[in-house]
């Protein structure tokens, strides 16, 4: 067993860090596509990514111990078998089976051989049911069948070559039956496929739902902090490969980033007509409660209540990064400041965060804070 849960465990852990920096293209690619976060959408993209990576490593994995695998192998080793159906013959060869007594019969699923042809069946079976979500009508089957077969293609290119030379010979060889059974489960797949998403909502409806949303001029609170998220960590990248790659200085990153802030949530909006960066992005803009394009003022204003929190935490973090000897005489002063600061701050993003979810709620109806005080409301391009 441990010769499948390894591999899974492997991909699981890939998955996790890849899931971590796919996050923000795909909550960006989900909001353009359907207006909105499609928690379905994410499942089946999710989904695939990790069927996709534990189908290569049940492929790959366990690897060697060794780059030079030839010196594992005796020289007249065959690393192919090109003779069709072998898995059959292998299963009659190893088994007790009397043709005889259909008593018998039974031994047969009992094989190896057997195990193994089941497997790569099943390897690729998921595989069919995406495409069948994806290209949704039956007519598509041949190109399902031929996709399979391009993917088991690679699986057994990739074994051949000793995953494309990093192992001097093959440790695994290039077997025709498994393109037949590969493709043969994709094929499945694909044709049995309305059964199993018959319990989940179709892409159609998902893309219809998007299609609702996109005639609604609320901006969802998602995007609009996904916005804000997307500039500001440009700022962050910015800082840390540019002056940040010179300087740990505290005081230089809070200027640097007071600078940028205004640059990106004041000066850009106020050239770009109520647009940012990541609003753009999410095919939003900021207007004035009056419909027209956001004065300087309303701008300027946002830009200060959107930057009060973030400025108090950077000059806090400061302050409270600030090293005195234990013998000093303001030690204990430092202390009962840093637990207020501490205090603070934790009280401070409590109430960020219930006011998050309060806009969550109302879905939109009510505006971010930043936004109310500036008289800006946000609303599709």
């Amino acid at each position: 067993m441990s010769v499948y849960l390894i591999p899974i465990q492997t991909a699981f852990i890939i998955f996790c860090l890849l899931s971590f920096f796919l996050l923000i293209p795909w909550l960006v690619y989900s909001n353009r596509k359907y207006g909105y976060l499609s928690f379905w959408a994410s499942i089946v993209a999710y989904s695939f990514i990790f069927y996709m990576l534990s189908a290569l490593f049940l492929v790959l994995l366990p690897l060697p111990d060794t780059r030079n695998t030839c010196a594992l192998q005796s020289p007249d080793t065959v690393h192919y078998s090109l003779v069709p159906f072998s898995f059959i013959r292998d299963m009659i060869n190893s088994s007790s089976v009397v043709w005889s007594q259909p008593s018998t019969y039974v031994s047969l699923l009992s094989q190896s051989a057997f195990f193994q042809a089941a497997f790569n069946f099943l390897l690729l079976l998921p595989f069919g049911v995406y495409l069948r979500y994806f290209f949704q009508q039956k007519r598509f089957w041949k190109r399902a069948l031929g996709l399979g077969f391009a993917l088991s293609l690679f699986f057994e290119i990739t074994q051949i070559t000793g995953i494309y030379g990093i192992y001097n010979c093959p440790y695994r060889i290039f077997d025709v039956d498994d393109l037949l059974l590969n493709s043969t489960g994709a094929l499945f797949g694909f044709i049995i496929a309305p059964v199993i998403l018959a319990l989940f909502p179709s892409r159609k409806s998902l893309i219809a739902k998007g299609e609702k949303m996109q005639e609604n001029p609320l901006v969802p609170p998602l995007s609009q902090l996904l916005a804000v998220f997307i500039d500001y960590l440009l700022i962050k990248i910015s800082w840390n490969l540019t002056v940040g790659l010179f300087t740990t200085s505290g005081f230089a990153e809070f200027v640097y980033k007071t600078v940028c802030f205004f640059i990106l949530f004041f000066a850009v909006p106020f050239i770009w007509e109520g647009k940012t960066i990541g609003t753009n992005l999410l095919r939003f803009k900021l207007i004035h409660v009056d419909g027209e394009v956001p004065p300087w003022q309303s701008l300027l204003k946002s830009s200060f209540a959107l930057y009060l929190p973030f400025a108090t935490s950077w000059i806090l973090n400061i302050f409270t990064g600030i090293e005195l000897d234990l013998t000093s005489n303001l030690y204990p002063y430092h202390v009962w400041i840093t637990v207020i600061i501490f205090a603070f701050l934790i009280i401070m993003w409590a109430v960020l965060f219930i006011h998050t979810m309060v806009i969550f709620i109302k879905r939109g109806k009510r505006n971010f804070y930043f936004d109310y005080v500036a008289d800006l409301v946000p609303r599709k391009k």
